[in-house]
């Protein structure tokens, strides 16, 4: 059911989308939150099963491994309606899913490879995750150390992954690795690997100061052993791969923060009409409702990148420059946001279970996960020209 006119006006079937997520949120997230906040994780396998049985894990993966075959337009819907959950755990949890490990293995998989790992991930039968992220090389993914190195058939795979959301309950993960010695663009592979294969260590998961509910932990390979045929595409094109991914990673983290931010907001406007001081409402300051103005104008602006983005992406266009813009512009937004919005909360804001403290808390990863904002603005001047050549 392909638009043939591909701009983004939204149709009955976004709509659709859009209802079935919004109602998911409202049924089978926030009730339960704080409950899965206070514990740390959720119970991803009958979530991400539910999400399956509705489609909500394959929007725009292809038809003939149980996705909808629909374009990113729609996939960007349903992460704007995920924005709506009460914490930023459980929608990264799922972005890792639809976003983050299975782009590449949907596009450049073999049918082999995605009928055992795609498909089930689709459905919801399978978790993934996305290792790219090393203790010594995070946004600096070129600098990653862990290795490939070829034995007959398989690759025997040696390292330690950090950040990684869903390991402790993944059934494979989508590694970035070196399977050569070649300059550093060229050297590496994406490979999908089993979890429950010998030699792969998940760590106690980690404290996180937000997405309390997502588990992360750091994963450790010791002479892992995987057949070489998991490898998705072509050896040496996992960057690349990796680099393509990122851009849909970036605009479904940007599309997952709008509904929060615009709930901060309201929240806060109810919260000022409610709370008096020195004889009237708080909002009737004009400090305070100029505030929200300017806000809810930003958060505006920041949905029009995005759907700018999308639909240059769903048009084949290049989008490296718009999707780094958004990713940039929503972690900074989303710092200014909770910021402001917790300011006016006064001591309840700062309050642990405060809705504005926990946005607070989850959103400040936005800046940091996926390529930090300075990693955004060396992209974004490369784009431009004006980054200076590295010195020899």
């Amino acid at each position: 059911m392909k638009q043939e006119n591909q701009n983004m006006i939204f149709t009955q079937e976004h709509n659709e989308i859009r209802r079935t997520v919004k109602n998911f949120v409202e049924n089978e997230i926030n009730p339960f939150v704080n409950e899965w906040e206070a514990a740390g994780t959720f119970p991803m396998r009958e979530l991400f099963k539910k999400l399956g049985d509705l489609g909500l894990l394959g929007i725009s993966k292809p038809v003939e491994f149980g996705g909808m075959g629909l374009d990113y337009s729609y996939s960007i819907v349903a992460a704007e309606e995920f924005g709506l959950s009460k914490c930023g755990g459980v929608p990264l949890a799922i972005g890792v899913q639809t976003d983050m490990c299975t782009p590449a293995l949907a596009r450049f998989g073999s049918d082999e490879l995605r009928e055992q790992f795609l498909k089930p991930a689709i459905s919801g039968d399978m978790i993934g995750c996305i290792g790219v992220s090393e203790p010594g090389a995070g946004s600096d993914v070129a600098g990653l150390k862990t290795t490939a190195k070829k034995d007959g058939d398989d690759y025997i795979i040696n390292g330690t992954k950090m950040w990684i959301t869903n390991s402790p309950s993944a059934d494979f993960i989508c590694l970035l690795a070196n399977t050569s010695d070649d300059k550093v663009h060229v050297n590496k592979s994406l490979i999908v690997v089993p979890m429950n294969t010998p030699g792969i260590t998940v760590a106690p998961k980690l404290e996180k100061l937000g997405m309390r509910s997502s588990e992360t932990a750091q994963v450790f390979f010791d002479n892992v052993r995987v057949p070489q045929r998991f490898r998705i595409g072509h050896e040496g094109s996992g960057f690349m791969m990796q680099m393509m991914q990122f851009q849909e990673e970036r605009m479904f983290g940007a599309a997952n923060i709008l509904k929060g931010l615009e709930n901060c907001v309201n929240s806060t406007i109810e919260y000022c009409r409610d709370r008096e001081t020195f004889g009237q409402p708080l909002i009737n300051n004009q400090v305070i409702h100029f505030r929200f103005a300017e806000l809810q104008t930003e958060i505006e602006a920041l949905r029009c990148m995005v759907y700018q983005g999308v639909e240059q992406y769903i048009n084949k266009k290049d989008v490296t420059k718009l999707a780094s813009m958004a990713k940039l512009k929503a972690g900074r937004l989303g710092r200014e946001v909770t910021d402001s919005c917790l300011q006016y909360w006064g001591g309840m804001g700062y309050m642990w279970d405060n809705e504005v403290s926990r946005a607070q808390r989850d959103i400040r990863l936005v800046s940091i996960g996926g390529g930090a904002d300075e990693i955004m603005l060396g992209i974004i001047c490369k784009l431009m020209g004006i980054l200076p050549g590295k010195r020899k």
